[in-house]
């Protein structure tokens, strides 16, 4: 069983997604993703194995996950990474309570467990696509441990 946010976790992720076309952008999507090509960077604090960065690039409709390498100093810091539109940090167990379903992205974000910072309109547009692939993935919740 693959532990979450681990490489296998992630490869595994993406695995289920990277050969879907999960949607193509819209009139409902914000400016950047109209264009069908945004990332999505995502930092998660204090995880098992210390903090771990995501990178979700999305690009015609298809999702692709990967790890980011940690900085030279181990800072994963929580700014905006060159290249991504919009990241996201959170801790650990809220994005392992995500993960499972047991917290609400809303209730979430409400309570200020997620901060964000770039352009909002991405993450929208990649919850979206996300939610669509989360069948593709749903096995793999069932099969992670936390």
């Amino acid at each position: 069983m693959p532990r979450y946010l681990s490489p296998e976790w992630v490869q595994e992720f993406d695995a289920a997604v990277s050969d879907h076309v999960l949607g193509e952008p819209g009139d409902a999507t914000g400016l950047v993703g109209s264009s069908g090509t945004f990332t999505v960077r995502q930092v998660v604090t204090g995880a098992p194995g210390g903090d771990v960065v995501l990178v979700l690039r999305v690009e015609e409709g298809r999702l692709r996950l990967a790890l980011e390498e940690p900085a030279a100093d181990g800072d994963a810091g929580g700014g905006a990474a060159p290249g991504a539109d919009v990241t996201v940090s959170l801790a650990y167990a809220d994005a392992a309570a995500l993960s499972a379903g047991d917290l609400p992205i809303g209730d979430a974000l409400a309570s200020g467990r997620i901060r964000v910072r770039g352009d909002l309109s991405v993450l929208v547009d990649a919850q979206r696509l996300l939610a669509r692939g989360r069948e593709l993935v749903a096995g793999l919740a069932d099969r992670t441990t936390y």
